[in-house]
């Protein structure tokens, strides 16, 4: 507003200052093109020089406007053309976002067309195409999208990877995240690609590693990194089940934390167990019970074969004085007694378990031991009791 003023007042003074100066200007100018004389006023003169000059200008600025026009309309044409390729590959983004493949497809088809972002697009189009299970679409527009890899080669990998693991072709899958490691991109979302090609591929070490790297980075939780840790173990000792030295070295050389996993420790108990390593499973079980307590593995303590009973038997009673009313204890302790032929500790245990929670399992251990020490009748009445419960 000031600065306004301030011109406004300017252009008074210069008007004043003008008239002022032209009232007291007597002189003229006199223009002479025989036979005619032409006598004005100055004044008069620098008028007209102002407006022809005024009017020159005016004229050359629309004879040139006038001429660029083709070229403006030929640029605003180009720019409506750019704009509506920017919004065609927005809303193609937006619709792949919302499920809305068919139109995600064409509007990334008018964006590729366009020549906007062109490896972008054809991306997008192999996603649409891809989520509508048109494989052959797909491939052509991965191609087109190749031809761009200058823009978009690290995304074209990833969008091959993840279409190779959805369609279960994990070798294809294994080729572009081997390329992308090899040009140094180790991202998170090719680490998760990974951990499932190489699980699929039956690459357990590889697993195991990248289960772990995930987990550190935080990318996995504990609850997510924990399944695939474990698989990696099982799977691997598996693998070791016709070498027990190896299996045993293995198991040993798990971390600690690891092996406090309680479905891990019940599944490996087996595998060692079946591997002639009972009493390595035993110790397994009794560790991780000791640090916390689990009744399905005191259950399993008692099946497993080996290793000194009574000592074994010492250690189950220990946990009995924590655990005095645990019917799968109760029942574990019978089983390591019947195998070590302390009859009348085996029956009471068996009976105690009932007492508590009436079992199949435990009807089946009173009659099998009723068979060993020939009470026939017993055994009977046992077996149908566990026939019983079985329904």
């Amino acid at each position: 507003m000031m600065r306004a003023l301030f011109w406004l007042l300017a252009m008074f003074a210069l008007a004043a200052g003008l008239a002022i100066v032209a009232r007291y200007n007597d002189a003229y100018a006199l223009f002479v093109w025989p036979p005619w004389r032409l006598h004005i006023s100055l004044n008069l003169l620098a008028i007209l020089a102002v407006a022809l000059f005024a009017a020159a200008y005016v004229m050359t600025r629309l004879v040139a406007r006038a001429l660029a026009l083709p070229t403006s309309v030929a640029a605003f044409r180009a720019r409506q053309r750019k704009a509506s390729a920017i919004q065609a590959l927005h809303d193609a983004q937006r619709f792949l976002v919302e499920g809305r493949y068919g139109r995600a497809h064409a509007q990334a088809d008018a964006a590729y067309r366009a020549n906007e972002s062109p490896g972008l697009a054809a991306l997008i189009a192999a996603r649409a195409s891809h989520a509508m299970r048109e494989q052959v679409r797909c491939q052509e527009w991965l191609r087109r999208a190749s031809e761009h890899d200058r823009e978009v080669r690290v995304a074209r990998l990833m969008t091959e990877a993840e279409f190779a693991v959805a369609d279960r072709r994990f070798d294809v899958a294994a080729e572009r995240l081997e390329a992308l490691r090899a040009g140094g991109h180790r991202h998170i979302a090719a680490l998760r690609l990974s951990v499932q090609t190489a699980a699929a591929r039956g690459m357990w070490a590889d697993v195991l590693r990248l289960a772990r790297q995930l987990a550190s980075h935080r990318a996995f939780t504990a609850e997510q990194a924990a399944p695939l840790i474990r698989r990696a173990h099982l799977e691997t000792l598996r693998e070791h089940e016709v070498n027990p030295d190896a299996l045993t070295r293995y198991w040993r050389q798990i971390p600690k934390p690891e092996r406090n996993d309680r479905v891990l420790v019940r599944d490996a108990a087996l595998i060692l167990n079946a591997a002639g390593r009972g009493e390595l499973a035993a110790e397994a079980i009794g560790d991780a019970l000791d640090s916390g307590w689990d009744s399905s593995l005191a259950e399993l303590y008692g099946r497993i074969e080996g290793g000194e009973l009574i000592a074994r038997i010492g250690q189950a009673e220990r946990w009995l004085r924590a655990q005095p009313r645990d019917e799968r204890l109760l029942l574990s302790l019978g089983q390591l007694c019947l195998r070590q032929q302390l009859w009348g500790k085996a029956q009471s245990y068996f009976e105690a378990s009932i007492s508590v929670a009436p079992s199949r399992a435990a009807y089946l251990e009173l009659a099998r031991l009723a068979e060993q020490l020939g009470r026939s009748e017993v055994a009977l009445h046992n077996f149908r009791l566990a026939a019983e419960i079985g329904r």
